[in-house]
């Protein structure tokens, strides 16, 4: 495959460089993929970015010669478009190996740099596993630890998170958006309930399905630490980033190098950052692109509640490109088998849990009905109306081809 002219990988034959959308050469032929918030495929300016960096900026960031000098130039020119995007400070803004490492860092660090003020830990009980687990490993050294589940609508109350909130409380992790039903978190509301409680605690927000899809600033949502990830947003995995108030100092879990202020030591992966960055660059405008997934969800979901037997879990207000939805009497893994067989991909929740049926859904108060039944879909920016058409068409089949249970 090429981009601009520069070869970038393998058989051009697996791909399509015509679709709806000129500008994604990676759409697979006739496919309609629909599991982004479990990653999405790496844009052309991202890997043209990794390209260049594997291959003309290979030194080591922290060498003392020309090599290391241009490799630091372009590690803390990614740094600065990143944090540009997320509104902060490039020295506010630490690499990481991704979301995962980034929750850990944050919680890790926040509870044990304010264990002398308070052993109060606040928690969803929708967050991912590498907050969730976390905290409970928390726990086990001796933390108190209140997670809070949300209302029907997969959303946490305030009322839940003020009770919660007192005076001895040293870390809120609350998610910006939920990775499987997509329900926004009023974590805007936190800062003012850790102040009236006059509590301690740092705020932390896992954005890893928000980055890229809402405008973001932590300084506006009143957090101290924001994860965020490369590979949501159509660039690489294995690298993400972590956002920590100017000032804050966090005790690091790993030992080595001073790289990134020794919070993650060790030599960064620039050609992974340089893809990150460059992913980051080409997105669109927030607005703008969310204003079109929410047309296509509103497309998807007008046709959707004609099906019979379908239940909508999401909430109304949820990201506009992620729906969760059950189609009752029919397993979410049959469904997912047939619809692959078509070349339609979707997911049965988040990825991280494969093979397990949804705690949030079941935290929400859904039947096992329900539960046994539910799929997500999620869009990117190459989302189109094709790919809607297809689902539909899909879910069609389902119901012709598929005995229920």
């Amino acid at each position: 495959m090429s981009y601009n002219g520069k070869v970038l990988f393998g058989d051009e034959s697996l791909f399509s460089l015509k679709s709806e959308n000129t500008n994604n050469p990676l759409a697979i032929k006739d496919a309609s993929y629909l599991d982004n918030a479990a990653t999405t495929a790496p844009c052309p300016e991202a890997l043209a970015a990794m390209a260049e960096a594997l291959q003309f900026n290979w030194g080591n960031p922290s060498s003392p010669h020309e090599h290391g000098y241009r490799a630091e130039r372009l590690l803390e020119e990614s740094r600065q478009t990143i944090a540009s995007a997320l509104n902060c400070k490039s020295e506010e803004l630490y690499f990481t190996s991704g979301g995962t490492e980034s929750n850990n860092i944050a919680v890790f660090g926040a509870a044990r740099a304010l264990k002398r003020r308070g052993k109060r830990i606040v928690v969803s009980g929708i967050e991912h596993s590498s907050v969730g687990d976390a905290a409970k490993a928390l726990q086990e050294e001796g933390f108190e630890l209140l997670v809070l589940e949300p209302d029907s609508s997969g959303i946490i109350p305030l009322n839940r998170l003020e009770e919660a909130i007192d005076a001895k409380t040293v870390l809120v992790s609350l998610m910006t958006a939920n990775n499987e039903t997509g329900a926004i978190q009023p974590i805007e509301k936190v800062r003012a309930l850790v102040e009236a409680a006059q509590a301690p605690a740092l705020i932390h927000t896992d954005a890893v399905q928000t980055f890229g899809k809402m405008r973001l600033s932590p300084q506006k949502l009143g957090v101290d630490l924001m994860s965020v990830s490369a590979h949501k947003l159509h660039g690489p995995k294995g690298v993400g980033a972590l956002y920590v108030k100017k000032g804050l100092k966090l005790p690091s879990l790993f030992f080595g190098g001073s790289q990134e202020g020794r919070l993650r030591p060790g030599t960064q992966p620039l050609p992974a950052i340089a893809g990150f960055a460059a992913a980051v660059k080409a997105l669109p405008d927030p607005e703008s692109e969310a204003a079109r997934q929410a047309t296509l969800r509103a497309r998807l979901t007008e046709s959707l509640v004609e099906l019979d037997g379908l239940h909508i879990n999401s909430p109304e207000n949820a990201l506009p490109g992620l729906i969760n939805f059950s189609l009752i009497g029919y397993f979410s893994d049959h469904i997912i088998n047939h619809l692959s067989g078509l070349k339609v991909y979707i997911s049965g929740g988040s990825a991280c849990a494969k093979g397990e049926k949804s705690k949030v859904l079941a935290q929400m108060g859904l039947s096992q009905e329900l539960i046994k039944s539910a799929v997500r879909v999620s869009f990117s920016r190459f989302t189109q109306n094709r790919d809607i058409d297809n689902l539909l068409e899909g879910l069609k089949s389902v119901k012709e081809n598929l005995l229920k249970y």
